[in-house]
């Protein structure tokens, strides 16, 4: 198996080459620890973000990736380091530091997780169990979409990134995931142009108005909103969600990733879509 690996480098990936397996991966973005880990990459990761909260046995430390540490990332001696922002020029500055960077930025369709899956199954020398992971993911999440009974009239949906009403058009990576689902996204009509990036605020006499049929809460654990809390708001008990008690509370952290666990993001609008009458 060692020489199996070995043979497959020198490997290149995006605008990285690696002559060797490196055994050294510091990652500063939860969405790629999930995908090292998951493709059996673990055992090189030495480091990783204080926001890489799974698999927990990843190597947590304090180093960041919304504010990156040139210096505190190359005292980890890494051999290859995975960013999803450059912010602060961070790979230029770990670029002059002759420390190989692999840039993963966030997904906008699931072809290009999977594409980011094959690059770093390619870098460390996981090539097959990438590949095994991605045809996985594409079996489970057809079987799931496949798998909603099939109804006549298209439902809508408002997706809630936080409290003050920032939602995400079908644009959006997340509006991807659910347009395979056929339904409408309300928040499509505040940033008809792309012009919030996919983003927008929405205003509550807006939502009221537009009376999705179901409310995804991606503000769960962030912001402890709840179906309890949403029904507390003023005004919604007229929203047909709220009446219908179709709130879903997703998992935060998998909602805003775009790795494995995205079958399971899969798996739970499913449940919801499943559960309203035809």
């Amino acid at each position: 198996m060692a020489g199996a690996s070995s043979a497959a480098f020198p490997a290149t990936a995006g605008s990285v080459t690696l002559a060797e397996r490196p055994d050294r991966i510091v990652s500063l973005a939860p969405t790629a620890t999930e995908m090292l880990f998951a493709i059996g990459a673990g055992p090189q990761v030495v480091a990783v973000d204080d926001q890489s909260t799974y698999p927990a046995e990843a190597p947590r430390t304090e180093l960041s990736g919304f504010k990156p540490n040139a210096e505190a990332i190359a005292a980890q001696n890494p051999d290859l380091v995975v960013v999803s922002d450059d912010l602060d020029k961070i790979i230029d500055q770990l670029g002059k530091l002759r420390i190989p960077v692999l840039f993963a930025p966030a997904a906008k369709v699931l072809d290009d997780s999977y594409r980011q899956i094959g690059e770093l199954g390619t870098l460390t020398g996981h090539r097959d169990e990438a590949s095994a992971l991605v045809e996985r993911m594409r079996t489970q999440i057809d079987k799931i979409v496949k798998g909603v009974p099939a109804r006549s009239g298209s439902l809508s949906y408002y997706y809630e990134i936080d409290q003050t009403l920032y939602s995400a058009t079908s644009r959006t990576f997340i509006g991807s995931i659910l347009g395979m689902f056929a339904l409408t996204n309300v928040a499509d009509a505040a940033d008809p142009d792309g012009a919030k990036n996919g983003y927008p605020q929405l205003s509550a006499e807006a939502l009221i108005a537009a009376d999705p049929d179901l409310i995804f809460l991606a503000d769960s654990k962030c912001c402890g909103q709840s179906p309890a809390t949403v029904k507390a708001r003023k005004g919604w008990s007229a929203i047909t969600a709220v009446r219908e008690d179709r709130i879903v509370a997703l998992d935060d952290d998998i909602a805003s990733r775009w790795g494995p666990r995205v079958v399971d993001l899969v798996q739970a609008v499913a449940d919801a879509v499943a559960k309203v009458p035809a």
